[in-house]
């Protein structure tokens, strides 16, 4: 250790020669710290440490996946945003793209519920009930089914990653992996998935601003649905083989179904969406 001058730790209220207190871990605190110029700097250290570990983070989750989950399981945590911090911040930035750009794919509005959705047959029928219960119109209600909505999707939507979780646990039950390695996986799966998100969200405006439909074209809508899953499908096939060692054709074919699963969570976290704020707002 660094011999340095006696000092004592405000701390724990012992002498030490150190540049760390060995008790407690405090550090001896220098005069510059004390300054406007000081405190600039620790905001500039911040910020570049945390911006340094995010960027590495998302370079490594969309250009390798599978390398986060393995690099936490083997205990290489510092240089990455922990799994689930990195869910959430993929988290607020997909619906911070959804609220610039008026992307609706969990924040889908009532009228989209009762028209353009596999099941607004049935969702009309719910509505019809709750309205009724609650002796209201539909052009009342919905503004604030609306809003409660946004609300539900941002702070459920972890939920829908982590039940993920069973998919992979049932496809590689051979593997004798803990249940939290598939938590992992499902994390970065759905962060990765966010991220996609965000991209898809914005091409509409920008087709819009081009002369488009934007967010009402159909044949655009069908298009990006599938880049959507063929993307996904690679990140599956790619981290499968890198966190469960799969190969062979019978990788090929839990990917199709852990894709097909994945898009299917999807649709059901839309649809719950729909039953939970129908009931509470």
């Amino acid at each position: 250790m660094i011999e340095l001058e006696a000092w004592n730790c405000p701390t724990c209220n012992r002498t030490v020669s150190t540049p760390y207190c060995p008790t407690c871990g405090e550090r001896l605190l220098h005069a510059r710290e004390l300054t406007l110029r000081g405190l600039v700097d620790q905001l500039v250290r911040a910020v570049i440490k945390i911006d340094g570990r995010l960027i590495r983070s998302v370079r490594c989750l969309v250009s390798r996946p599978g390398f986060l989950t393995v690099a936490y399981l083997q205990g290489r945590r510092k240089p990455y945003v922990g799994p689930v911090p990195l869910f959430l911040i993929a988290n607020v930035l997909f619906f911070a793209t959804e609220s610039m750009t008026g992307g609706k794919i969990f924040t889908t509005p009532l009228n989209s519920h009762l028209h353009t959705q596999p099941w607004s047959t049935f969702a009309a029928s719910l509505v019809s009930h709750r309205l009724e219960t609650m002796h209201t119109t539909l052009d009342r209600y919905a503004p604030i089914f609306d809003r409660a909505v946004a609300l539900h999707a941002r702070s459920l939507i972890i939920f829908m990653a982590l039940s993920f979780s069973l998919v992979p646990w049932i496809a590689f039950q051979r593997n004798s992996r803990p249940f939290v390695v598939h938590a992992l996986f499902s994390l970065h799966l759905y962060a990765f998935m966010l991220l996609l998100f965000c991209l898809t969200d914005a091409i509409p405006p920008i087709e819009g601003w081009l002369g488009g439909a934007g967010f009402a074209s159909e044949t655009l809508d069908h298009v990006l649905a599938i880049a959507l899953l063929a993307a996904c499908a690679v990140y599956l096939y790619v981290a499968t083989g890198a966190v469960y060692g799969a190969s062979g054709v019978i990788r090929v074919l839990k990917v199709v179904a852990l894709t097909v699963v994945a898009a299917s969570l999807v649709l059901g976290y839309r649809f719950m969406l729909l039953v939970i704020t129908l009931y509470t707002a």
